[in-house]
């Protein structure tokens, strides 16, 4: 797996790279060769936080972590992203490596089980052309974290959310 480190507004030591090396060998046994693994470091109000994020065949793992030191992050993303991997295992066996879950695998007993299927509930409407500003005003009245809308900038679907830092984000999709 190729690890890519980025320091916002810092410098990221060696042995912490060595650390992030040991520390994410443990998923070579999910990933193809093709997986990237990318590690952002910053530190806020005395905290450090780490976002961990792997790409693989198309699909994405992503963990952020808070806490007093980089490596205790790194120990929880690292068993936030096995979690998901393990908890969605039936879904991600055609994606992950051959054999990456064979009967000897240990399994953790505080992992929760399986969900047996996506339970989705379908929600239909007509999308308003509208801005960016307008479709952030609409979700906020309505009281949602998210909102789709048709873009008159452009025409095409986008997504307005809010981010946890107070701000807002917009999807938009790439092409």
């Amino acid at each position: 797996m190729k690890i890519t480190t980025i320091g916002r507004q810092m410098d990221v030591p060696e042995d912490l790279k060595a650390l992030f090396d040991k520390k994410l060998s443990k998923f070579d046994k999910y990933f193809k060769d093709d997986a990237v693994a990318y590690i952002t470091l910053s530190k806020k109000r005395g905290r450090e936080i780490l976002e961990l994020t792997i790409s693989s065949g198309g699909t994405l793992y992503r963990s952020e972590e808070e806490n007093s030191t980089f490596q205790s992050a790194l120990d929880c993303a690292v068993d936030s992203i096995d979690g998901q991997i393990r908890k969605n295992k039936t879904r991600l066996e055609k994606r992950l490596r051959e054999g990456a879950f064979l009967k000897n695998t240990q399994l953790s007993s505080d992992i929760a089980e399986e969900e047996p299927e996506f339970n989705i509930r379908v929600k239909t409407f007509t999308f308003k052309p509208m801005t960016p500003e307008e479709a952030i005003l609409q979700m906020n009245l309505l009281g949602h974290e998210f909102f789709a809308f048709k873009n008159i900038e452009n025409s095409s679907v986008n997504v307005v959310y809010k981010r946890r830092d107070g701000g807002y984000g917009m999807i938009v999709p790439e092409g």
